[in-house]
């Protein structure tokens, strides 16, 4: 190796531990002064010791001479500049004139967000935007795409969930409501919880978001795809938060998520937290949301609600969130989220890992959290009768006036029962002293009450007669009194009695009598028919009776016009419903038992 050879050597070696401490511009100020250094201890030319130079370390001669010439000008250094303005390569959009109308017109059909606002975002890839660039004859890179954009307002976006849908009208107001239930139940002393359904957890090897610390190269090995194990299964978690004590109580389900599963996480917090915080409580108040387990339709929720007031014999007042607005409801943020926190990066192998991830949930303003497992089974699509809901409408529930639909306070204990409904209008009837009067019945009223008082006993025997021949075995209990009307008979023995006498003496006819008696037609027909039975087989004697008027009576004017004359105001009530033409039912064709096949 000669003399030359040598020294390249030396400089090469001494360029190769400088160069990782240098900057561009130290770099090649440092090459200019070695070139210089070189060409005058040498006394060659600077562009033979340029060559030398760059040679040793590696550099094009372009860069030595840049630097030698820097230091014979004697320029100032630029603060935060390696190069001079206006040095180094162009820029893409200033290669290539017109490439930043294109890229602009571009993305003007991927273009999305306000067209206000100042950010805006584009769904295509830097590497599509590219292509596209490059189809029309723009060559351009992804980081040269990356600049252009962020200097046109575009930026790497995500989603974010803050669309609500459309607002109820009196969502504010129902805001308002429930601030105004808490703070008057917290002054009084009552408690307050706030009451939600957490998402579904698998249990399992399953990877959960979050980091923790572990040794390097050693992370907690989970499945690679999320598919359900029936074996594990999963758990339902519903919270309930004490605002007032800042305290959770999480019953971790294995069952469906249902109204009585709701309820049932709020009896084990009283029994085990709230009876003890809060001895002399006799009301507690629920917020909650408007769906789910514990929404305002759903019946089976109100319904264990009714069996928990009447077994702890607290007034449970529910005020549910306006709808689309579950993310206001306290236990949200203030102990759902903590307990996510706890859970993230570790994976819910079984269930009393679930619960005792739960259990282990604190924060540094004082939040302290109770769970238990509730294994019991809750059936899905258990209904609640129309029936036990008009009962709890009518004697459990007690609407408020604010949307009682939201607000609605459980009694522990029934209200009195309603009055009935009337129901439907029953046909009238005349009074007795009218219908008894000789003009009408041809009797006189003494002879009358003799002659049904002489058939009542025969009258009780027929009746039994027939009862007994109806139900093939004798009367269990015997009547009190054979002869009164009761169950369904609307006429007893001296209706019977009134009924024949008021068609015979006045011809009158059925439905007119049935008008007057305050039954159907066909009743008249029956009674008539039988009080001449009874008559026709006994000896009991008759009265003697007033002969009937000349003119049959065939209408009710007919009836009032003969009344008036005699003396008598008659009101004929108006008649019933018709009943309809009874017919025997068919008895229906026997059939053969089918053969059993094993």
């Amino acid at each position: 190796m000669g003399a030359d050879e040598a020294s390249v050597a030396v400089l090469a070696g001494k360029f190769a531990e400088l160069r990782p401490h240098l900057g561009e511009r130290a770099w090649r100020l440092y090459l200019g002064s070695e070139a210089r250094a070189y060409a005058a201890g040498q006394g060659c030319g600077l562009a033979a010791a340029t060559a030398v130079i760059a040679g040793a370390a590696g550099v094009s001669r372009a860069t030595v001479m840049a630097g030698a010439g820097e230091l014979a000008e004697g320029t100032e250094p630029v603060p935060g500049r390696s190069r001079r303005p206006g040095a180094g390569r162009k820029n893409a959009e200033e290669r290539q004139p017109g490439l930043t109308e294109v890229l602009r017109g571009l993305l003007e059909e991927s273009t999305r967000g306000d067209p206000v606002a100042a950010v805006t975002w584009t769904t295509l890839s830097l590497r599509e935007v590219a292509r596209q660039m490059a189809r029309r004859g723009f060559r351009c890179g992804k980081d040269a795409l990356a600049r252009m954009l962020r200097a046109d307002g575009y930026s790497l976006q995500g989603m974010a969930k803050v669309l609500e849908g459309s607002q109820h009208p009196d969502r504010d107001a129902q805001f308002r409501h429930i601030n105004a239930m808490i703070a008057a139940f917290r002054a009084a002393g009552d408690p307050v919880v706030s009451a939600d359904a957490k998402k579904k957890e698998q249990l399992g090897p399953y990877h959960r978001d979050g980091r923790a610390w572990r040794r390097q190269g050693d992370p907690v090995k989970v499945r690679d795809h999320d598919f359900p194990d029936p074996e594990l299964g999963k758990i339902t978690p519903y919270g309930v938060y004490d605002i007032a004590a800042n305290r959770g109580f999480v019953s971790a389900g294995t069952s469906h998520d249902t109204g009585a599963f709701a309820v049932n996480a709020l009896r084990l917090w009283w029994r085990q937290e709230g009876s003890l915080r809060y001895p002399g409580a006799r009301r507690l108040l629920v917020t909650c949301d408007a769906g789910g387990s514990n929404g305002y339709r759903c019946r089976l929720w109100k319904d264990q609600l009714a069996a928990l007031a009447a077994e702890t014999g607290l007034a449970i007042t529910v005020c549910h969130f306006p709808p689309g607005t579950s993310k206001w409801n306290k236990i949200e943020h203030r102990l759902f989220c903590h307990i996510t926190r706890t859970w993230s990066a570790r994976p819910l192998m079984t269930r009393h890992d679930a619960v005792a991830g739960i259990a282990a949930t604190v924060t540094g303003q004082g939040l302290k959290c109770t769970a238990v497992l509730d294994d019991a089974v809750y059936p899905d699509g258990e209904k609640v009768s129309d029936e036990r809901m008009r009962y709890l409408e009518d004697r459990i529930l007690d609407r408020l006036g604010m949307h009682g639909e939201w607000n609605y306070t459980v009694l522990p204990g029934p209200r009195p029962a309603p009055e009935p409904d009337p129901g439907p209008e029953r046909p009238g009837r005349c009074p007795a002293g009218i219908l008894n009067h000789p003009a009408l019945t041809g009797m006189e009223p003494a002879d009358l009450q003799a002659l049904a008082a002489a058939l009542e006993v025969p009258f009780g025997a027929r009746r039994e007669h027939d009862n007994y021949a109806r139900r093939g075995r004798s009367r269990i209990n015997a009547p009190k009194n054979p002869g009164a009307a009761h169950g369904n008979r609307r006429l007893d023995v001296t209706g019977h009695v009134l009924a024949l006498r008021l068609r015979e003496h006045l011809r009158l006819t059925a439905d007119i009598t049935g008008a007057l008696l305050g039954v159907d037609r066909t009743t008249i027909g029956h009674a008539t028919s039988l009080t001449r039975q009874l008559l026709a087989s006994t000896s009991i004697p008759l009265p003697p009776a007033a002969p009937p008027p000349g003119n049959r009576l065939r209408t009710t004017d007919d009836l009032r016009e003969y009344a008036a004359a005699a003396g008598i105001t008659l009101t004929i009530p108006k008649t019933g419903p018709r009943m309809p033409k009874y017919t025997r039912r068919k008895r229906p064709e026997s059939r053969d038992t089918p053969e059993t096949v094993n």
